[in-house]
């Protein structure tokens, strides 16, 4: 088998950061009244700036798979160019369209000739996923490089007028029209930008990451959805997928928005990510304090004490300094989260060789976790 490194790593955040005081206006009121869930979800979660792929006239500029293409190009240069790619593999929670697939978009947008490409489906884990796809080529000695990508677009999901039907709606009825909490949640949660890794099967550049493992974990067999998008949850926790339902009541529901489950959210994300990551590395015999730098891709910093103290009940504490996180000056990025991440740490100049990393990836659409351990070369 094959080992496999990272040998480069890029990023890109569409246009200038957004503050908490601009989010707004950049994605709009709903009925002309601000939002009264905003500044409860924004003191939580801790988020001080996010990117949008929206202008300052709001018109889009961006769409995902144009982001996840300029952090690909962002890659190359004389030395390897875009032609050179033998996979693509690209991740993410928003594609820009249900048919064709996010990497055939990426791929078409890069015309960079014929390549194999692959595109995991899902939410956070699917840019991992695309990772885990390219390890596994170059590994098994299918593949000599491969690029991998995490990327999202979701301002476009949360701008107010994807809500304007339904609220219309909920007038006709007599009904108050306000948005429920579970989909108002998320706006003032998730940002747009994309990354990309380049990997290969020998250690270029100045410092190349080892890919030691990998591992993923899903509790679907025990939870029912959380997140979701282009269906809506009944009473007895199923989801009913949009095609069930008539056409005019896709808008009338927002049905195509993201909606959150924030009371299971509570209830399962911090308990189910300990439980996978004790088992991620008793399987892999490796031990917390053999962790250099603990990358964990988190919503919200209201999660980040209550994840330690779980941690340290269950024997598999990492030490604060050990952590790197940047969620307060880029936001959640989804998918694109671990990606950005990693760039940020490897361009802080902090790393050496020997020095182990460890990602790790949580997705509450129904509760799936997926890590990587990494060794810097």
């Amino acid at each position: 088998m094959k080992e496999v490194y990272i040998t480069r790593i890029s990023k890109f955040l569409p246009n200038s950061p957004i503050s908490n005081d601009e989010m707004e206006d950049k994605l709009g009121v709903i009925d002309g009244k601000t939002s009264k869930g905003r500044r409860i979800v924004l003191r939580n979660n801790k988020i001080k700036t996010r990117y949008y792929a929206i202008d300052n006239s709001g018109n889009i500029t961006h769409n995902n798979a144009q982001l996840a293409k300029e952090a690909v190009e962002l890659l190359c240069d004389d030395t390897f160019k875009s032609s050179d790619i033998e996979l693509l593999s690209c991740g993410t929670s928003s594609p820009d369209q249900i048919l064709p697939s996010h990497a055939a978009m990426v791929h078409g947008f890069l015309k960079n000739g014929n390549i194999e490409i692959n595109s995991p489906s899902g939410a956070c884990c699917s840019g991992m996923n695309a990772l885990k796809y390219g390890y596994l080529a170059i590994k098994s000695g299918q593949n000599t490089n491969a690029v991998c990508t995490g990327s999202e677009r979701t301002s476009s999901w949360m701008k107010s007028d994807v809500f304007k039907n339904e609220v219309e709606h909920l007038k006709k009825l007599d009904e108050i029209p306000i948005l429920a909490f579970n989909k108002d949640f998320l706006r003032w949660m998730l940002s747009d930008g994309a990354g990309a890794f380049l990997l290969e099967d020998q250690p270029n550049g100045d410092l190349p990451l080892r890919i030691e493992w990998m591992e993923g974990y899903s509790y679907a067999h025990e939870i029912e959805a959380c997140m979701y998008a282009g269906g809506d949850k009944l009473d007895n926790g199923l989801l009913k997928p949009w095609s069930e339902y008539p056409s005019e009541e896709w808008a009338q529901r927002s049905l195509f928005a993201m909606k959150q489950d924030v009371k299971l959210l509570g209830e399962n994300i911090l308990t189910k990510g300990v439980d996978s990551l004790k088992m991620a590395l008793e399987k892999n015999k490796i031990k917390p304090q053999d962790i250099t730098y603990y990358l964990p891709h988190i919503s919200s910093y209201y999660f980040k004490e209550n994840l330690y103290q779980e941690m340290k009940d269950n024997g598999v504490e990492i030490p604060w300094e050990n952590w790197f996180m940047n969620l307060s000056n880029v936001g959640n990025v989804g998918a694109a989260s671990i990606y950005i991440m990693l760039e940020e740490l490897v361009a802080s100049g902090n790393l050496k060789k020997g020095d182990k990393i460890l990602l790790s990836v949580p997705e509450s659409a129904r509760f799936s976790y997926t890590y990587a351990c990494l060794t810097v070369c």
